[in-house]
């Protein structure tokens, strides 16, 4: 059974549950504090907004996402599918992004994509499909799985901050590679999404306090 992080309450719920399956994550937890929830928008709409911020500053993709949400009312695949590429263009969208976007929305379209499904599927079989779409990489399918689904075991494998948290709060020499953070989850399953969000809370609590000790020098 697929577990969801629909509510904070849901998340700590998880988080506990990590923590009287795996002990090493009681410090972790001590140091990060509760992780908060945090969700986006699901459907075809969350997956386009995570695509338009793909290799972009978090400001420049918020003015192309503000540009394209205002052209479009409603924003769904049906209005990306019929409007013109160069109008796209003209809203900020690289070609490539175009590209993501209208192949997305043919596949729904013609319902050989439903996105609400893969909410309850493995979150490995998920990720898989999500990344056969042309233009849809690990870290879009992953932050897809996690923000917009919530879906409990998405484990986002290459992500830096989640493996610079791990080498940090489990004492390994050396970051571990996308390829080595597969085993190294295997212990938290079905609920790695919520180990997830307790890694970034680690690393950001982590990196807070060293930039302190080191202005402190």
């Amino acid at each position: 059974m697929t577990i969801h992080l629909e509510t904070q309450s849901d998340l700590e719920d998880a988080v506990h549950a990590l923590i009287k399956r795996d002990p090493r994550l009681k410090p972790v937890l001590e140091i990060a504090g509760m992780p908060a929830l945090r969700r986006r928008e699901p459907g075809f709409t969350g997956l386009a907004h995570i695509v338009c911020g793909q290799q972009l500053s978090t400001a420049s993709a918020a003015a192309i996402w503000g540009r394209l949400s205002a052209a479009f009312d409603p924003f769904d695949h049906d209005a990306v599918r019929r409007a013109r590429t160069d109008r796209l263009g003209r809203l900020g969208l690289s070609a490539a992004k175009i590209k993501t976007l209208k192949h997305l929305a043919r596949e729904i379209t013609a319902q050989r994509l439903n996105l609400d499904v893969l909410a309850e599927e493995d979150a490995d079989a998920a990720h898989h499909t999500l990344i056969a779409l042309p233009g849809i990489g690990p870290w879009t399918a992953d932050v897809y799985l996690l923000f917009c689904l919530g879906h409990g075991d998405a484990w986002p494998a290459g992500d830096l901050a989640v493996q610079e948290g791990i080498k940090i709060g489990l004492g390994l020499k050396a970051r571990p590679t996308e390829k080595q953070m597969a085993p190294l989850a295997e212990p938290w399953r079905p609920l790695r999404g919520a180990a997830a969000h307790l890694w970034w809370s680690y690393y950001r609590a982590v990196k807070k306090r060293e930039g302190v000790l080191a202005g402190a020098g």
